[in-house]
């Protein structure tokens, strides 16, 4: 899917400046020595999903905290649980548990309501029915004496997720819940929010993306940058030359393989192409490509975020499965713009976007200096102007034949 907004207000980041991912920690019940717990993480982030592998949540019990049971989701360790012994064993007795969803389809006695979707998340602008996550669980703190205690709010939150950070666990008013289709509404006995955001550069050393540039008027192709993502020969850099094959790699469980791309002089797994096609009266034409040059991925429900101060609307493309390094591996889309007289101009590179982003991961831009540039002669205006008009007058007709 392409998604194109017009973004013009600054601030931290322009494309989602209050874009974040929420741990909510509800204190449904409390029994004797025991608690019920609701975990849910929601994904505020506008344009960054959280792909397969999936969020494995972890934290740190302040005390000797247990978790007897568990819905929803599970551990990923039982730890050493022999303190227990002669009881019933709890699910998980690690000082920091980490947690991982259910996969789909996982038992239905297992399920709770937004659970079991394999840690995956969509962005905010994708679905907004699967941006968030939920799973419930009965926790405790077992003393000397045999019996258990409530164990209180861990801290040291962490979503397992490369450039994520999350801060410390605050009180925030107790959530609400709507009951018997809306006739009732029960509430938390208390609830704490952990707030976790994300950077690009702590998630990456390199970028995942780069620009190249052209347009009708001049005959020069602006490519990516020269290393816009790496270098070949550098230490880890896995690239697969013109007419080999790629390898043969096997993804294990909880396992994200690291890109293995063509070669090329900027070594990114995506390339977006911007092309200015053609100048009408008061249109201009813009064909957008996105070609994703990884052997070893597939992108689905992806997202390309475009800012520029002549966007006006949002053009999507329905194949929105952008299939690896090959034939197939591309992606085209074409956007109508109408010319703002009191903005619009060929000039210094204007109909270039200033910013891309695939998946909420800035692209590397050409140098501005670089941009395509308007021949000095002044013929071009109309000669540019009178063929692209009967190409788009034959394409109205051609809709309204069809």
């Amino acid at each position: 899917m392409v998604k194109i907004f017009s973004f013009v207000a600054d601030g931290f980041d322009p494309l989602d400046p209050r874009g974040n991912v929420t741990i909510k920690w509800d204190i449904m019940q409390e029994n004797d020595g025991t608690q019920d717990v609701k975990v849910s993480i929601f994904n505020y982030q506008l344009f960054r999903h959280i792909e397969p592998p999936g969020w494995k949540l972890s934290w740190l019990w302040p005390s000797n905290g247990v978790i007897w049971n568990i819905w929803g989701a599970e551990a990923t360790e039982q730890g050493n649980c022999s303190a227990f012994r002669g009881r019933q064993l709890p699910h998980c007795c690690e000082k920091e548990p980490v947690i991982v969803d259910l996969l789909p389809g996982a038992p239905y006695n297992k399920q709770v309501a937004n659970c079991c979707k394999g840690g995956v998340l969509t962005s905010m602008t994708q679905d907004h029915a699967k941006y968030g996550a939920s799973f419930q669980m009965n926790i405790g703190s077992p003393s000397t004496d045999g019996s258990s205690h409530i164990p209180g709010i861990p801290g040291n939150f962490s979503l397992g997720l490369p450039g994520y950070t999350c801060g410390d666990p605050f009180q925030v008013p107790p959530s609400k819940f709507i009951e018997d289709q809306g006739r009732r509404r029960s509430q938390a006995l208390g609830t704490w929010n952990v707030t976790c955001s994300y950077s690009q550069f702590r998630a990456s050393t390199s970028p995942t993306c780069c620009v190249s540039l052209s347009a009708f008027y001049n005959n020069t192709i602006v490519p990516c940058p020269k290393c816009s993502c790496s270098c070949q020969g550098q230490p880890g850099a896995k690239c697969v030359k013109p007419g080999e094959l790629p390898p043969v790699l096997q993804l294990q469980p909880n396992e994200k393989l690291d890109p293995v791309v063509e070669c090329t002089h900027h070594m990114c797994p995506i390339r977006v192409h911007w092309h200015v096609k053609l100048s009408y009266k008061q249109y201009w034409r813009v064909k957008l490509t996105v070609t994703n040059l990884n052997f070893v991925k597939n992108y689905s429900q992806w997202n390309l975020v475009v800012l520029h101060p002549n966007l006006r609307s949002v053009t999507q493309d329905y194949n929105d499965m952008l299939l690896h390094s090959g034939e197939s591996g591309n992606v085209q889309t074409e956007l109508l713009l109408q010319k703002d007289p009191e903005i619009f101009t060929f000039r210094e590179g204007w109909a270039f976007p200033r910013k891309i982003s695939f998946n909420g991961e800035e692209c590397v831009m050409p140098p501005p200096d670089d941009y395509p540039r308007l021949p000095n002669t002044g013929h071009l205006g109309a000669s540019a102007l009178a063929i692209p008009l009967v190409i788009l007058l034959s394409f109205f007709v051609y809709s309204l034949i069809a």
